[in-house]
């Protein structure tokens, strides 16, 4: 019986699950269907390899979506994670098959089971991260599986973060040689909720590296054991309207600012378009006040700042 509270009360749920999905219309289907009887907003991607979405509701559609969904066969054992946020997260509801759950470009390269991903990195529940760390010592590489600009605003301390923009550039960024330094310490991969690194981990283990390690439920998991009391350091990017999310209390003593706004230097998470509309719209870390002005709301690429030093002319103009 649904409690009153759960009819009320909102939450996000996140997940993944690489499986084989013989008919990934079919299931794309189902699962617009299941979400759209239950109100249920967010993004879910299915593809040959497995599902993988994001969805935002009252806690009651949250927990018997989740209880529908583990109702097919390839997604009975299908690990869900709880997080902060609604429907209003999210501007819509979106459910499309694609070659891939997460554009590596390795569609052919990529290889699953029942069991998930085959060849990928060993799983490391949070506490086995800090004891292999304990053991290990310096010579653990913390290897981020995220975009370059989701590190800005946190990470494992001492990561090394790849030059990537988006998961398209990891294989090459990987193969280029600058990681090959790498290739026999043990590596830690690490993503958002982990279902990156499934992937990127067994990537790094086809091309020479041989102690590959992933944070079972990524950065999310270890968050919610250690708050900011580990080695995450920082905020999370987050892939909805909330942009970030932190660990731990307000105020939390132990929270590393490592966040800070490009124009005036201050602490800030927020990632805000860079003015350009036409040739830019990067996200760059630009505090609500800097943003609030034209001359201050680029990202500092030169034509970006031209582009800002319009704008905020012709507002000039305009309020003469």
């Amino acid at each position: 019986m649904t409690s009153r509270s759960e009819s009320l009360e909102s939450k996000i749920l996140l997940y993944y699950q690489f499986t084989p999905i013989a008919d990934p219309q079919a299931v794309m289907l189902w699962q617009k269907a299941l979400c759209e009887s239950l109100g249920l907003k967010g993004r879910i991607l299915i593809s040959k390899h497995g599902i993988n979405g994001t969805v935002g509701g009252t806690v009651a559609a949250c927990k018997q979506y989740r209880k529908r969904t583990r109702e097919y066969d390839g997604f009975h054992s299908m690990s869900f994670k709880w997080s902060n946020g609604s429907a209003d997260d999210f501007p819509r509801l979106s459910v499309k098959v694609r070659d891939e759950i997460v554009a590596f470009n390795a569609a052919d390269e990529l290889k699953v089971d029942e069991n998930g991903v085959i060849g990928g990195g060993v799983h490391l529940k949070p506490e086995d991260v800090n004891k292999l760390v304990e053991e290990r010592g310096d010579d653990v590489v913390f290897f981020d599986g995220r975009n370059a600009m989701e590190a800005e605003i946190g990470k494992f301390k001492n990561a090394v973060v790849p030059d990537v923009e988006t998961t398209h550039d990891f294989i090459k960024e990987i193969e280029s040689g600058k990681y090959d330094w790498m290739k026999d310490k043990p590596v830690i991969s690490y993503c958002t909720g982990g279902i990156r690194c499934e992937i990127l981990s067994s990537l790094m283990k086809n091309r020479g590296f041989n102690e590959v390690y992933q944070v079972d439920g990524g950065i999310v998991r270890y968050g919610e054991k250690y708050g900011n009391k580990g080695l995450w350091e920082g905020s999370l990017y987050v892939f909805d309207e909330r942009m970030h999310m932190e660990f731990g209390q307000d105020n939390d003593p132990n929270f590393v600012q490592l966040g800070h706004c490009i124009h005036c230097g201050l602490g800030n998470n927020k990632f805000n378009n860079c003015i350009n509309e036409d040739t830019c719209r990067r996200q760059v870390l630009i505090c609500d006040d800097c943003y609030a002005n034209p001359r201050t709301a680029h990202c500092g690429r030169e034509d970006c700042q031209e582009v800002a030093e319009a704008v905020a002319e012709k507002a000039e103009k305009q309020g003469a």
